[in-house]
């Protein structure tokens, strides 16, 4: 397998010039990328790496959500890299898997970054989660299948996304990136 740190890297460095606001979030991705060789493993104690896909519908007005088993909001689908370096890679087979859809194509820099807490349960120790999102486009038939990690997944308007306050804090952040991308 390849690794792709040197070229996340570079990506980290690329967001955070596009987005200054966002430059110490980047930076402290940066600084979690390089500071141990086990960032990419689910068992890496502190916390690790995950790919996620905001998974935009081809005509770009919607995105699907999964109203997640485990933490009980709607989110956008993702989950762990279990060692995988290239987490544009991660994005798409985690949407692929949690939505059914084929013919999907991840964009290969992070459209959005976050790093959050997830709380101990189940002999699992809480860790962070460095959260790296992509745009995942649909290109083919929008028809999902519910995975057993989902309760529902639904196609949703950005923009009702994007003027919820009642919506995940992040989930409105990438909303307003969205439409502020397609102008």
């Amino acid at each position: 397998m390849h690794d792709h740190r040197q070229a996340f890297s570079a990506h980290l460095t690329a967001y955070a010039e596009a987005h200054p606001d966002e430059g110490e979030v980047a930076a402290g991705f940066g600084e979690f990328l390089r500071s141990a060789p086990t960032v990419f493993e689910r068992d890496h104690a502190a916390g690790h790496f995950t790919g996620s896909a905001w998974l935009v519908s081809a005509d770009g007005a919607r995105v699907l959500l999964t109203h997640h088993r485990k933490l009980g909001r709607w989110l956008q689908l993702g989950g762990h890299a279990d060692g995988d370096t290239d987490l544009a890679g991660v994005a798409l087979r985690e949407a692929e898997e949690e939505s059914g859809l084929a013919e999907l194509v991840a964009e290969p820099a992070p459209f959005d970054l976050d790093c959050h807490w997830i709380p101990a349960r189940a002999g699992e120790p809480g860790h962070w989660h460095y959260d790296v999102r992509y745009v995942v486009r649909a290109t083919g038939s929008e028809d999902f299948a519910v995975s057993e990690e989902s309760l529902a997944l639904a196609w949703k308007p950005v923009a009702e996304i994007a003027a919820d306050p009642a919506a995940d804090e992040s989930l409105r952040r990438m909303a307003r990136k969205w439409l502020r991308r397609l102008g």
